[in-house]
């Protein structure tokens, strides 16, 4: 296919795992069922942090945002892929595409943020437990709830939508979605300058988050193993578990996938990381917070009328 003329539209097709039947059919309501489980979760979370004020701390304000985010995060990709799944040769535009693509990033990249930033919420509340209040203000946590998301914008949407897309050979994304490093491999335009721009940006926005989240772990660590009470660093350790295990889980499959060596094409192994990140955790998310905080399931079984035990 020639080099197509800018005023032409462009569309790609989108293979996922059309070439097995059988792994669609099953990939389809493995997805279905995720997405839905990641929903309920989610909102489920939202619905008791809104509504009881015994929530309304710091931890939980970050929480409430993760769990808004991870909705976003799934619903700007997964009904397209469902909706994929059932068509024999599905499509879509150049525009739909870098949207999509676009969108992807940007949340992704602000739930990088945001994990530094509940981070560095339980460094304060474990290093400094006396002046955690003070410290962590209404003001503070929405400071950092904001930036985490203009930040994210500048970093990821502003330089996709200013790349010089240019198409030439065949507009097949081997992806389930316009995934940015599926769609760089198509691109014979110059974006030379783009790809080490994005580089850098995942540097930042990966590595530098990791960084700063493990130097945070290092001082919990230091401040709990000064606790001399068994219960008080079990408390401890408690209220960071459930960090540690979504971050070690989104940030294990991301830096995988956009920080190690790239093949010129895309394989499977690639499409089932990005799956991992992109639906695998925002749905245990919900799950893993409230499977392992008292104060999420106090507080449900006082949705259901359920007599708490002092």
């Amino acid at each position: 296919m020639n080099r197509q003329n800018s005023s032409e539209e462009v569309y790609f097709i989108l293979l996922g795992f059309s070439q097995y039947p059988r792994a669609q059919t099953t990939f389809f309501f493995l997805l279905l069922m995720s997405y839905v489980i990641t929903l309920l979760g989610n909102s489920l979370i939202l619905l008791l942090i809104c509504s009881y004020s015994r929530l309304h701390t710091p931890m939980y304000f970050f929480l409430g945002n993760l769990s808004f985010l991870d909705m976003c995060y799934t619903t700007s990709s997964v009904p397209r892929i469902l909706v994929n799944c059932l068509v024999t040769s599905p499509i879509i535009s150049l525009g739909q595409c870098v949207a999509q693509m676009a969108m992807g990033l940007y949340l992704g990249v602000v739930e990088c943020l945001l994990l530094a930033a509940m981070a560095y919420d339980r460094c304060v509340a474990i290093c400094d437990p006396l002046r955690y209040s003070i410290r962590m203000g209404p003001r503070l946590c929405c400071l950092l709830a904001g930036s985490s998301w203009t930040a994210a914008f500048l970093l990821t949407v502003v330089p996709v939508l200013t790349m010089p897309w240019e198409f030439c050979g065949r507009h097949v994304i081997n992806h389930f979605s316009c995934e940015l490093l599926a769609l760089l491999k198509l691109a014979c335009s110059d974006l030379h300058f783009y790809k080490l721009l994005m580089l850098g940006t995942s540097a930042l926005t990966l590595l530098a988050p990791c960084a700063f989240i493990v130097a945070s772990y290092g001082r919990i660590l230091v401040a709990v193993l000064r606790i001399r009470s068994t219960e008080g660093r079990a408390k401890a350790f408690s209220t960071c578990g459930s960090h540690l295990m979504v971050v070690a889980l989104f940030y294990g499959t991301a830096i995988s996938m956009y920080m190690m060596p790239q093949d010129k094409t895309i394989r499977d192994r690639d499409k089932i990381i990005s799956m991992s990140y992109g639906v695998l955790t925002p749905m245990l998310n919900p799950l893993i917070y409230s499977l392992r905080n008292k104060d999420i399931k106090r507080t449900f079984k006082r949705l259901l009328g359920k007599k708490i035990d002092p």
